[in-house]
C-alpha cells in the first residue's frame, strides 16, 4: 500500500453522442493505443446494432407512439440495453485474499459500486474480445445483448465470482 496521498479522481467528459458518463468510461476502456475515434466507432456501431435487434418488450408501447416517438425510443433502446447489460453483470460480492497466521484465506466482501461498475465493464469487454464474430462491433453488440438477457460469458464470470464467495462464506469473520 502506498504511503503517499490518495490519487485524485480524474474528471471525465460525457460522450459526445448521448451525453452519458458511463458510456464514456466504456469507450475509454475499449480504446487501445490512444485511438479514441476507433473505439467510439466500435461502441456506437454496437449500440446501433442493439437498436436494430428484435425486441422482447411489449409491442403495444412501440405501436402507440408516433414515428418520431419510434425513432427516439429506438435510440434510447440501444442505450437502455447497454445499461441493462452493465447492471446485470455487476457483481455484488467478491473474494479478497487475507493473510492470517501464515495461511491465506479467500474472504468474501461486498463490492463497492465504483469497483462493481469497473469489473462489469472489464468483463464485458474481455468476453466480447473472445467471441467469434467477425468484427469487434458485432462481438460487442452480441455480448451486450446476451448480458442484457442474463446470458453470455460476462454473466458466467459474475456467477462464478458469486459462487466462489458463497463457497468461502465460512471465512467471512476474517472480513476487515
Amino acid at each position: 500500500m502506498s504511503r503517499r496521498r490518495r490519487a485524485d479522481k480524474r474528471e471525465i467528459l460525457p460522450d459526445p453522442r448521448f451525453g452519458d458518463l458511463v458510456l464514456s468510461k466504456f469507450i475509454n476502456c475499449i480504446m487501445e493505443q490512444g485511438k479514441k475515434a476507433v473505439a467510439e466507432s466500435i461502441v456506437y456501431g454496437a449500440i446501433e446494432s442493439l437498436e436494430k435487434k428484435p425486441s422482447n418488450e411489449n409491442k403495444n408501447e412501440e405501436t402507440s407512439a408516433g414515428d418520431l416517438g419510434d425513432a427516439i425510443s429506438a435510440k434510447s433502446r440501444g442505450l437502455r440495453l447497454f445499461h441493462d447489460a452493465l447492471k446485470n453483470v455487476r457483481p455484488r460480492i467478491e473474494v479478497r485474499s487475507r493473510r492470517v497466521g501464515g495461511a491465506t484465506y479467500q474472504v468474501p466482501v461486498e463490492v463497492r459500486s465504483e469497483r462493481a461498475q469497473a469489473l462489469a465493464i472489464r468483463w464485458i469487454i474481455d468476453a466480447a474480445r473472445r467471441r467469434g464474430e467477425k468484427t469487434m462491433k458485432d462481438r460487442l453488440a452480441a455480448e451486450l445483448f446476451d448480458a442484457a438477457n442474463e446470458r453470455g460469458a460476462s454473466i458466467k464470470k459474475r456467477e462464478d465470482t458469486h459462487k466462489m464467495a458463497d463457497a468461502n462464506k465460512a471465512f467471512a469473520h476474517y472480513r476487515w
